[in-house]
């Protein structure tokens, strides 16, 4: 009797965790469970699942032909956190606003936030591309092409951001980065940050967007910047892609450097 009252006075307790986590349960499935399944029965990747769906949906040589298909593909059929439409708004009025001429991004993945950049670009302008995961590059690779962008626009690197960075002035011969979109790892938002500082590539007016610093988050990276005094930024508060009712947001920095 004490132990079924006991059980009967949680279950409010346990309705209202459910109801509050609910867009959160929605998202495990999706992103976890949906893929394990996935991957057992198609033996494919779900980078190599999207690549399908993309080349079979998609105008090639038309990069909004491109993200679309990604899009209803990411809403409709499986999660990969790419930006999304939503945030990406946001990045392409900045990239229009900025007009930068070169460009790193950290993080391709399948190439999504990538063909978003490189149609943004005025002409001459050039973005490097960098995807630690060599199977996920190769997809990245097959998305770029496919859009209509060669290696004059975009190179791919496919390496660890941590072993690129200090070598992008030598081997690539960059002086200056006027735009930095990051989308990697989030524990290595701040020390590619502080890499970024310390190779003298970010000059006065350089930008530099961080996605999903509030979900699933990089705590550290925001304390740092709010600190520094390097900085002019502002979170751009939005709901992470392809989700409902989960917060997230992205950064924007503009480095001042040291007053």
């Amino acid at each position: 009797m004490v132990s079924a009252a006991i059980a009967l006075a949680f279950i409010p307790l346990l309705l209202t965790i459910i109801i509050r986590c609910r867009y959160y349960f929605v998202l495990f499935y999706r992103a976890v469970l949906v893929r394990i399944w996935k991957d057992c029965v198609t033996g494919l990747s779900r980078e190599e699942r999207a690549y399908q769906y993309v080349l079979t949906h998609a105008t090639p040589g038309d990069p909004d032909s491109i993200l679309e298909a990604f899009d209803v593909w990411c809403s409709k059929v499986e999660f990969i956190s790419n930006i999304g439409p939503k945030k990406g708004k946001i990045l392409d009025r900045l990239l229009m606003e900025q007009s930068p001429l070169t460009v790193l991004e950290l993080g391709a993945h399948c190439g999504y936030s990538t063909v978003r950049i490189a149609r943004s670009l005025p002409l001459g302008a050039r973005l490097y591309s960098l995807e630690m995961d060599a199977r996920n590059a190769a997809i990245a690779e097959k998305i770029i092409r496919l859009a209509g962008f060669d290696d004059d626009t975009v190179e791919l690197i496919v390496n660890p951001s941590d072993e690129v960075i200090p070598r992008l002035r030598c081997d690539y011969g960059l002086e200056r980065l006027d735009f930095v979109f990051m989308d990697h790892w989030k524990k290595c938002y701040l020390p590619d940050l502080q890499m970024l500082e310390g190779s003298g590539l970010l000059g006065k007016g350089s930008m530099i967007l961080a996605d999903n610093v509030l979900f699933p988050g990089a705590p550290k990276f925001l304390r740092y910047i709010r600190k520094s005094g390097l900085y002019e930024w502002k979170v751009h508060r939005a709901t992470l892609e392809y989700s409902k009712g989960i917060r997230d947001g992205m950064a924007e920095l503009v480095y001042h450097g040291i007053k």
